[in-house]
């Protein structure tokens, strides 16, 4: 099976989210691209609950959902959800490769970390070129803060004296 052709990058990444400083996924989108209901997929879970701490999953809150759900535009419609979803890093997803074990769970995970990877790699070369900024916006400043004194200093030469001031040399034959 061909998943680069099936599941292509920008439909995982699409589907992660920050919330409370992670990277996460929804049960219900994990499901989706595993290929079966999202009861199963809590089931699992369920079953093995050891292994999914809470920096491997966490329940949303009501608020958190909310947010969520009105940036992403889900319809609420009759039978929906009864509460927020599971929300599962980074971590939880690679520990739900050891849970569920079809081919298509197996073959999705790696399609899923290899999303993840990346985009920790964006945001790294973000960051970098973030400190890179500043720090030339601060020369840039400091560089600006000196040629301003100096334009000032130049200016203040070529300026012509001002009020009384005392003659020196000949005058019309008279000495001084």
């Amino acid at each position: 099976m061909d998943n680069d052709a099936i599941l292509p990058d920008e439909a995982i990444a699409a589907r992660i989210h920050w919330i409370r400083g992670h990277k996460v996924m929804m049960a219900h989108d994990l499901a989706k691209l595993y290929g079966i209901p999202t009861f199963r997929l809590n089931e699992a879970v369920k079953r093995n609950s050891a292994r999914f701490p809470a920096d491997f999953m966490f329940d949303l809150s009501e608020e958190e959902w909310s947010n969520l759900t009105s940036q992403i535009a889900i319809s609420s419609s009759w039978g929906g959800r009864r509460r927020p979803p599971n929300a599962f890093t980074e971590h939880g997803v690679l520990m739900l490769s050891s849970v569920l074990n079809s081919e298509q769970a197996i073959a999705v995970n790696i399609r899923i970390v290899r999303v993840f990877v990346r985009m920790s790699r964006l945001l790294q070369n973000d960051l970098e070129l973030q400190i890179r900024m500043d720090r030339i916006e601060g020369r840039q400043d400091q560089n600006e803060a000196e040629l301003h004194d100096l334009f000032d200093a130049v200016k203040s030469l070529m300026e012509r004296p001002s009020g009384d001031r005392k003659r020196f040399g000949y005058r019309g034959g008279d000495a001084l």
